[in-house]
């Protein structure tokens, strides 16, 4: 006679999470076997032994019968340690080893954690999409690790049980034992956390362009690119960034965390990320670092800047194919990873913010130093800047070398505090017009909406005309240079584009000038 089990649980997929119905078939009729089938990977099928040694541990004792686990649907591939929890009450329900009243109320609970050999239930990653699944399903409760509980309590009209082994878990569920539910953790910004020792624009001497097309580029999520001699300031202002970036709201939030949830990256102790990202990869990182990939392709470094900074410092050290992969997810905000099996599609919805030298030895631009390159070694180690790929960045802006007289300056700059002010007002600007569209901020514009927020009057049309004519620009540098144009206004409060407003979008283009 063979007795089945059904248990709820989940399986990721990119950043979104399926369901899974964990069967367990029990037969004491023939010989005493083990099958999983279901297309379940390697951690998945190791799970037998984990969790054989987690009920030997609890204090439960299966008998000997021929066990027949189905992870259904089957035609889906399922990774992962997450089954182990899952799966040991799935055995206990399908042997009998529970009450008729335990094993009813299982069924109506939602599963994920991994199983040390002492039964202790560890945590796993993804737990967030894992919960807003078993939300949709509308579950009594949702049984976890304690370290991914107060992850999983921010979705809410989801109970949360953090249960610290199988045997609380197998308690609670035959109503032997109570769990308090979790409750989402409070977090503390970056700022909070740092206090008076935090980045501060206030402490850069000098400056006062690049600070000014920064605060340009987060105002309208612009691409940005610093271009200028060592020690002039490049990575100390891109790093400051982030200083000047308004909150998370709740639904970007909720996209950020699920990427770090699946990633395992989540800080501890944090439910719903509040900063927005600032990721810096060094220059050695491959293309597959960058964008994702593995066999189970999980999300790169472009994912896990979404919806903040992707910090490019040294930016031709890097792999000119690695550059490469960078040019669908600025233009589209996603990017695809394609393997044999799956192709899965990660947000990618970055502002890149990068840096370089002019030239192999960074002199070139620098008034006080020589430079000891040639025109063919400036041109050879530029050549790892594509075209098409130095379109997609709004900005590129030149940072000097700074003069004794500024460094020895007293007189504090403006403050990232005045800056963000200023950046939260105009995306509360971009918000109000884009309601209701695909677009957020400036930086997407495109198509007709484009020409519609961006139009011109015949003064600002003939200086556009005789700008792009004059430096041979592409149509997608016109095209940044309306966007740029468009926030300038916006910062000002301006309803019109005009000269003044492009006039300073060409000159926040600097190497467009070196080209014309």
């Amino acid at each position: 006679m063979s007795r089945i089990a059904r248990v709820m649980c989940g399986a990721l997929y990119g950043v979104d999470a399926f369901r899974v119905d964990l069967e367990v078939a029990f037969s004491r009729t023939g010989m005493p076997a083990f099958t999983m089938v279901g297309l379940a990977e390697g951690a998945v099928k190791e799970a037998r032994d984990r969790v054989f040694a987690a009920l030997r541990s609890s204090s439960f004792r299966l008998p000997p019968a021929r066990i027949t686990v189905n992870l259904a649907p089957a035609d889906r591939k399922k990774g992962g340690s997450s089954y182990d929890l899952p799966l040991a009450i799935g055995l206990l329900c399908a042997a009998d080893l529970l009450p008729p009243e335990a094993v009813q109320a299982a069924e109506g609970y939602f599963f994920a954690g991994e199983l040390s050999l002492t039964g202790e239930v560890r945590p796993v990653p993804g737990v967030l999409p894992l919960a807003i699944l078993a939300r949709s399903l509308g579950v009594k409760g949702f049984i976890t690790a304690p370290e991914n509980a107060g992850e999983a309590a921010i979705v809410e009209g989801l109970a949360v049980y953090p249960a610290r082994s199988l045997g609380e878990a197998v308690g609670f569920i035959a109503g032997q034992c109570h769990i308090e539910p979790a409750t989402p953790p409070v977090g503390t910004t970056y700022a909070e956390e740092l206090g008076e020792f935090a980045p501060d624009f206030a402490d850069v001497k000098g400056q006062e362009h690049a600070k000014r097309a920064i605060e340009i580029a987060a105002a309208g999520g612009h691409n940005l690119l610093l271009l200028g001699p060592p020690g002039s300031g490049k990575t100390m202002l891109a790093r400051r960034m982030p200083s000047i970036l308004p909150q998370l709201d709740f639904e970007e939030a909720l996209e950020v965390t699920k990427v770090y949830s699946v990633c395992g990256l989540l800080p501890a102790g944090q439910g719903l990320m509040q900063e927005r990202p600032f990721r810096s990869p060094h220059h050695t990182i491959s293309e597959y670092g960058l964008a994702g990939g593995g066999a189970y392709p999980k999300p790169g470094e472009i994912s896990l800047a979404h919806r903040g900074v992707l910090f490019l410092d040294e930016l031709l050290e890097f792999k000119k194919n690695t550059l490469e992969v960078l040019r669908q997810p600025l233009e589209e905000g996603v990017v695809t990873i394609s393997r044999s099996a799956m192709s899965l599609t990660y947000p990618a919805n970055v502002m890149l913010v990068s840096a370089m030298n002019p030239c192999p030895c960074g002199y070139a631009t620098d008034p006080k130093r020589r430079c000891t390159c040639t025109d063919m070694d400036i041109q050879r180690y530029r050549a790892h800047l594509s075209g098409p790929l130095l379109d997609r960045i709004d900005l590129h802006v030149e940072v000097p070398s700074v003069a004794f007289e500024d460094l020895r300056s007293v007189t504090p700059g403006k403050s990232s505090a005045a800056m963000r002010e200023t950046v939260e007002r105009t995306r509360a600007v971009q918000r109000k017009r884009y309601a209701g569209t695909p677009f957020s901020c400036n930086a997407g514009l495109s198509g007709k909406a484009l020409e519609h927020h961006c139009a011109l009057d015949e003064a600002a049309h003939n200086f556009l005309r005789q700008a792009v004519t004059s430096l041979h620009l592409s149509a997608r540098a016109y095209t940044r240079i309306l966007r740029i144009a468009r926030t300038v206004a916006d910062m000002e409060a301006s309803e019109r584009i005009s000269v003044v407003h492009l006039a300073e979008a060409v000159n926040c283009r600097v190497l467009d000038k070196e080209n014309g």
